[in-house]
């Protein structure tokens, strides 16, 4: 565990795999079972960050270089750990977060760019922190695709990217979760909501025991 009370847990994925919705899920789970957790999510978590999200999730695919894109989600993410992620767990929260630093890492450090030493390096500069639990959902790249365009969030610049951006995206996701097995569950998106949930649940319970 990291060094603090509380416990942080990260949902990573491809757009459209389903992570709000089950990070949503196992909050109130946790919720019911009496822990006292805070669900949050990034871009974003803090009103600062908030803002810079919209910088980052709405207007055309090529707003941004994979540089630029970089720097922003890193200024967002310092200001959610400052103001909510990091509180909570000197509290002894459970923050349950919709992506972290390893949406970075396969974003704009491996299919925007071949940029993973630069971010990792500007993470431990300016973040220097893992969470204690990462839950990897997994699905297929043109379902997800679908299912996030449909959507209509008014979010969707990286889902405009396209099918063969999110199975690059795919494949940098599992292969971050094979690398950081000690902390990373995968998990197998493509079945029902409730089947999912309760597999998300089980891989919690077996890291809080």
């Amino acid at each position: 565990m990291g060094d603090w009370p509380g416990l942080f847990i990260t949902f990573e994925g491809i757009d459209g795999s389903g992570k709000s919705t089950q990070s949503r899920l196992l909050a109130d789970a946790l919720k019911s079972a009496g822990h006292d957790v805070i669900r949050t999510r990034e871009p974003g978590g803090a009103p600062g960050a908030e803002e810079i999200r919209r910088l980052l999730v709405e207007g055309s695919p090529d707003r941004w270089s994979p540089e630029t894109e970089m720097l922003l989600f890193t200024a967002a993410r310092r200001d959610h750990w400052e103001k909510t992620i990091q509180p909570a767990l000197n509290a002894g929260k459970i923050v349950v977060c919709d992506r972290f630093a390893d949406s970075t890492r396969v974003y704009q450090g491996a299919t925007r760019g071949d940029l993973r030493a630069i971010v990792d390096a500007l993470h431990a500069l300016m973040i220097g922190v893992e969470p204690d639990l990462t839950l990897v959902i997994d699905m297929d790249p043109e379902a997800a695709l679908t299912r996030g365009l449909a959507r209509h969030s008014g979010e969707d610049r990286f889902e405009e990217f396209g099918a063969g951006f999110q199975t690059a995206l795919r494949e940098g996701f599992l292969a971050l979760a094979e690398l950081n097995a000690d902390r990373c569950r995968l998990i197998d998106g493509g079945r029902d909501e409730a089947s999912v949930a309760a597999d998300v649940l089980a891989n919690t319970q077996a890291y809080l025991t």
